[in-house]
C-alpha cells in the first residue's frame, strides 16, 4: 500500500467526485476506481457507498480516511521540512480559488512562477470562499485566494491586489452612450448578480442599502462568465471587477461604465492557516503572488 493510495482515497471522499480526485493527483478515473479496489480487497471492507451520483464513505471508509489523513499531513510536512535543506525548489503547490481571481489574476504570477520552478507542480481548483476557508483549515490545500477576506480562527490573510468594481451593460441597453452613472441612476435597474451568499454581492448590497437604492435582480449567479454573458443579451446590469471584463470591452461586446459619486473596490487575499509550515514551493509561491 502506498502512501499516494491513501492521498487518492483521502481527496475522493473530500471530494465525493472520481473525476475530481482524479484531476487533483493527475491521473484517470479508472486508476482511482484500481485503487479503492486494492483498499477493499486489502482491508475486506466495503470502504465506500454511491448514492445520487456522489461518493460518501461508509462506516469503515470514514475510519481508514482519517487514518490516512494524518498519516498523508505528516509525510507531507515531513517532505516540506526536508525540501529546505535542498538547492532546488519542487514539490507541489494546492491552490484554491474564486472564479473571477483565478481566470483574471492568476495569470502572469503564474506563468513567471512555473518558468522560474519547472520542477514544481501547482494544483488549481475553483471554489466558493466558504469552502476555501474550511480546506485550508483542514489542510487540503495550502493556499486560498478569495475576495473580500475577513480574519477568522487560525487563518492568516495576506493582502493581494485590490479591483476597481465597474457598471457593464450591454452595447444596445441606454447607458451604453454615457461613460459614468451615478448611484442613483442605478435606482429600479435590472440587475445581473452574484449569488446572495457570495462576498462581492454581500458588499455591493450592503452599498446599495447604505444609499437607499433600490435594484431588481433578475437572475442570480455563481460565474462571472455567466453573467457577463447574460449581460451582453441585455437582460441586466451587472457591478463586477474591471480586469474581468477587458476583452469584453476591447472586441464592443459590452460597455464599461464608472460609478462616479461612489469608488467600489474589491480586494483579494491570500489566506493560509496559521503556523503551517511551508514547503520552499509554497514559500515561493507566495512570493510570486504578493
Amino acid at each position: 500500500m502506498h502512501l499516494e493510495t491513501l492521498q487518492v482515497f483521502c481527496d475522493l471522499v473530500e471530494t465525493g467526485s472520481f473525476s475530481a480526485a482524479a484531476s487533483q493527483n493527475f491521473i484517470t478515473q479508472s486508476a482511482v476506481s484500481q485503487q479503492v479496489r486494492a483498499l477493499e480487497a486489502r482491508f475486506d471492507q466495503r470502504l465506500l457507498d454511491r448514492t445520487k451520483g456522489r461518493v460518501q464513505a461508509t462506516a469503515a471508509g470514514q475510519l481508514l480516511y482519517q487514518a490516512s489523513k494524518d498519516i498523508t499531513g505528516r509525510y507531507r510536512e515531513l517532505r516540506e521540512q526536508l525540501q529546505s535543506f535542498g538547492n532546488t525548489v519542487s514539490g507541489s503547490v494546492r491552490l484554491a480559488t474564486v472564479h473571477s481571481a483565478g481566470l483574471y489574476e492568476l495569470s502572469d504570477p503564474l506563468k513567471k512562477f512555473l518558468k522560474a520552478y519547472p520542477q514544481v507542480n501547482v494544483h488549481i481548483e475553483y471554489s466558493r470562499s466558504s469552502k476555501i476557508f474550511e480546506d485550508v483549515l483542514s489542510g487540503r490545500i495550502d493556499l486560498g485566494i478569495v475576495a473580500y477576506p475577513t480574519r477568522r480562527p487560525q487563518i492568516s490573510v495576506l493582502p493581494f491586489r485590490e479591483d476597481r468594481l465597474v457598471l457593464v451593460c450591454a452595447t444596445h441597453h441606454p447607458f451604453a452612450r454615457r461613460r459614468a452613472v451615478t448611484i442613483a441612476d442605478l435606482e429600479g435597474q435590472n440587475f445581473v448578480g452574484y449569488e446572495r451568499d457570495i462576498p462581492t454581492r454581500r458588499e455591493l448590497d450592503r452599498v446599495l442599502r447604505r444609499k437607499g437604492i433600490s435594484v431588481r435582480y433578475v437572475m442570480e449567479l455563481d460565474n462571472i462568465e455567466t453573467i457577463k454573458r447574460v449581460v451582453e443579451i441585455g437582460a441586466g446590469l451587472a457591478i463586477v471587477p474591471e480586469p474581468t471584463i477587458k476583452q469584453e470591452v476591447k472586441s464592443r461586446t459590452l460597455c464599461a461604465l464608472q460609478i462616479r459619486d461612489e469608488v467600489l473596490t474589491r480586494p483579494l487575499g491570500v489566506v493560509h492557516r496559521q503556523g503551517r509550515h511551508f514547503s520552499p514551493a509554497v514559500e515561493r509561491f507566495i512570493a510570486e503572488l504578493r
